[in-house]
C-alpha cells in the first residue's frame, strides 16, 4: 500500500542606542571607502564614518586601557597609506573576576597579550585553524545519511515513476530553493558549518522520508482493516499518523545535532536553522512524491504546495527547532530532556491542523473551507514566525556587541571594530574594503569577523553560566591568537607601513 497522500486542493525594534562617547572613539584612523551613515557620528579622529560607538560600561573589574602604548604605530593617509585602525594594546594586568556566577575571569590583559598586538608573539601550534574537512565520524554519517537519502529516493520513483518523478524533482526544487535561501539569511551572524547543515539535510530526505513512509503505511493499513473503508484510513492517517511519525521522525534528527554537536546550539537561531533544514530535506522529498503522483495536475497541487505552504513543514519543525535552542541556554544539561517533548508536541499539534485543515470535506465539517482557514490561522501564524525571526537576529546583534565590548574594554578591540562585527551592513563594508586590497587581506577580513563572532558567543556562554570551564580560557586564547593573526595579516596585505606581521 502506498504512502497516504494529503488530498489534492479541490478549488483550486530593538531599543534605540545611546548616543556615543566621544571619548571612546579610537584613537587611529579608518581606510577609505566606508561610507558614512551620517556625518555627525564620524570619529574626530577619523574613525570610519557611520561606525556606532561602543556605549556598552565595562564589566566591573575588567582592565582599563586608557591610552594606546608607545610606540603603536601612527599612519597616515589609506589609500595614502592609512590602516584600518586597531585597537590599542591591553593593558598589564591578570584576569580579573568578573562578578557573574559560573563566569571565568575577564578578557585577559596579561603581558603576553602585549607581545600579540606587537607581532612579536610565535603563535602556538594548537592555535592554528583547523583546515580538516571532517572527522571519520562525520564523513561516516554522510554514507549513511545518503544512503537513507536515496532509499528514499527509490521510494518515490517506486511510487510515481520515472518521468513523473523527474518532473516533480524539478517543480520540486523552487519552494526548496527558496526555503534555503530564507534560512541563509537567518544565518549570517554566525553561520553553522556547512557540512552541519548538509548532514541535516540528508536526514530530513532520508530518515525521516523512510521512517513517515512505512509507519504511515502501516497505520494506514492497520486502519483498513479495521474499518474498511479506505476514505477513512486516508484522513486518519493524515490528520493523526502523518503529524506524529513525520514530526517524531524530523524531531529526532535535530535533539541528535543538539545531542552529538551541542557546542554548535548557542540559541533558538541555531535551534530554528537545523530545524529548517531537516524540514527542507524531507518537504523536497514529499514535494517531488506528490508533484509526480498528480502530474495531471501539477498546477493546482504545485500552486498549495509550492506557493502557498512553502514553508508548512519548516514552521512545524520550527518548533522543536525553537525547543531546543532554549535547552542550549539552559544551565542544566539535562533541559533538552523536557524541553524536546514541548517542541515537539506543538509541532505535531500544528502539522495536525494544517493536514486537517486540507481535509474539512472529508472530516465532513461544512460551512468552512480550506482557503478560509488558512487566511484565518496559517497566516498569522506564518506572520508571527517572521516576526519572532527578525526579533531574534536583533537579539544576536545586541549579544556580539554586548560580549566584545567588554573586550574592547580590556584593550582586545577597537570600538570600531565592536561596531562592525555587530552589524551586517558594516561586516559588508568591511568585506568590500579588504576585497579592494586584495584576496589575502578578503580572506583574514571574512576569518576575523567569524573569529570574532565566536569569540562573542564563546564569551555569552560563560556569562549565562553554560559554559565549560575546563577548556573555556583555552578556546578564548585560541579565538585570541587567531584574531590577532587575522588583524595583521589584513593590515600587512594592506601594505601599511610598520603594521605588525603574524
Amino acid at each position: 500500500m502506498t504512502y497516504p497522500p494529503t488530498p489534492p486542493p479541490t478549488g483550486g525594534s530593538p531599543p534605540p542606542r545611546r548616543a556615543a562617547d566621544p571619548a571612546q572613539a579610537d584613537q587611529q584612523g579608518a581606510p577609505q571607502g566606508y561610507p558614512a551613515a551620517d556625518p555627525a557620528q564620524a570619529d574626530q579622529q577619523g574613525a570610519p564614518q557611520g561606525y556606532p560607538r561602543q556605549t556598552q560600561p565595562p564589566q566591573q573589574g575588567y582592565p582599563q586601557q586608557t591610552q594606546p602604548q608607545q610606540g603603536y604605530p601612527q599612519q597616515q593617509g589609506y589609500p595614502q597609506r592609512q590602516s584600518y585602525p586597531t585597537a590599542s594594546r591591553p593593558v598589564a594586568a591578570g584576569p580579573v573576576a568578573a562578578g557573574n556566577r559560573g563566569v571565568p575571569g575577564g578578557p585577559p590583559g596579561s603581558p603576553g597579550a602585549h607581545a600579540a598586538w606587537s607581532g612579536s608573539a610565535v603563535v602556538p601550534q594548537q592555535w592554528a585553524r583547523s583546515r580538516g574537512s571532517g572527522s571519520v565520524g562525520t564523513w561516516a554519517a554522510l554514507g549513511i545519511l545518503g544512503f537513507a537519502a536515496l532509499w528514499g529516493m527509490w521510494i518515490v520513483l517506486s511510487n510515481v515513476g520515472t518521468a513523473p518523478a523527474a518532473v516533480g524533482f524539478v517543480a520540486a526544487l523552487v519552494p526548496l530553493i527558496a526555503v534555503v535561501a530564507v534560512v541563509m539569511w537567518l544565518d549570517r551572524w554566525e553561520p553553522e558549518p556547512r557540512i552541519m547543515l548538509l548532514l541535516a539535510f540528508l536526514w530530513g530526505a532520508g530518515p525521516s522520508v523512510v521512517i513517515a513512509y512505512f509507519g504511515n503505511t502501516a497505520v494506514a493499513q492497520a486502519i483498513y482493516d479495521a474499518t474498511g473503508d479506505p476514505g477513512v484510513a486516508s484522513v486518519l492517517g493524515s490528520v493523526i499518523s502523518a503529524p506524529v511519525l513525520e514530526e517524531l521522525a524530523k524531531g529526532t534528527g535535530v535533539l541528535l545535532i543538539f545531542l552529538l554537536r551541542r557546542s554548535y546550539f548557542d540559541g533558538v537561531v541555531d535551534g530554528i536553522v537545523y530545524a529548517a533544514i531537516v524540514a527542507a530535506g524531507f518537504a523536497f522529498t514529499e514535494n517531488i512524491l506528490y508533484f509526480g503522483r498528480y502530474i495531471d495536475s501539477l498546477v493546482p497541487v504545485f500552486v498549495q504546495r509550492g506557493v502557498m505552504s512553502p514553508f508548512a513543514h519548516i514552521l512545524f519543525t520550527a518548533c522543536t527547532g525553537i525547543a531546543l535552542g532554549l535547552a542550549s541556554r539552559s544551565r542544566s544539561r539535562r533541559s533538552a530532556w523536557w524541553f524536546f517533548p514541548l517542541g515537539l508536541l506543538s509541532a505535531m499539534a500544528l502539522h495536525a491542523l494544517w493536514n486537517g485543515s486540507a481535509s474539512l470535506e472529508a472530516l465532513g465539517v461544512q460551512g468552512v473551507s480550506f482557503f478560509l482557514l488558512y487566511a484565518a490561522v496559517q497566516v498569522p501564524l506564518f506572520v508571527a514566525a517572521i516576526m519572532l525571526v527578525v526579533w531574534l537576529r536583533r537579539q544576536e546583534s545586541a549579544v556580539i556587541r554586548d560580549r566584545l565590548g567588554e573586550y574592547a574594554a580590556a584593550g582586545w578591540f577597537a570600538p570600531h571594530e565592536v561596531a562592525m562585527v555587530s552589524s551586517l551592513r558594516q561586516r559588508s563594508q568591511a568585506r568590500t574594503w579588504a576585497a579592494r586590497v586584495g584576496p589575502t587581506a578578503a580572506q583574514a577580513m571574512r576569518t576575523f569577523i567569524k573569529d570574532a563572532t565566536s569569540l562573542a558567543y564563546l564569551r555569552q556562554r560563560a556569562v549565562s553560566g553554560r559554559a565549560d570551564l575546563r577548556t573555556h580560557a583555552t578556546s578564548e586564547t585560541d579565538l585570541l591568537g587567531r584574531i590577532k593573526e587575522d588583524r595583521q595579516t589584513f593590515l600587512a596585505a594592506a601594505g601599511v607601513a610598520g603594521a605588525p606581521r603574524a
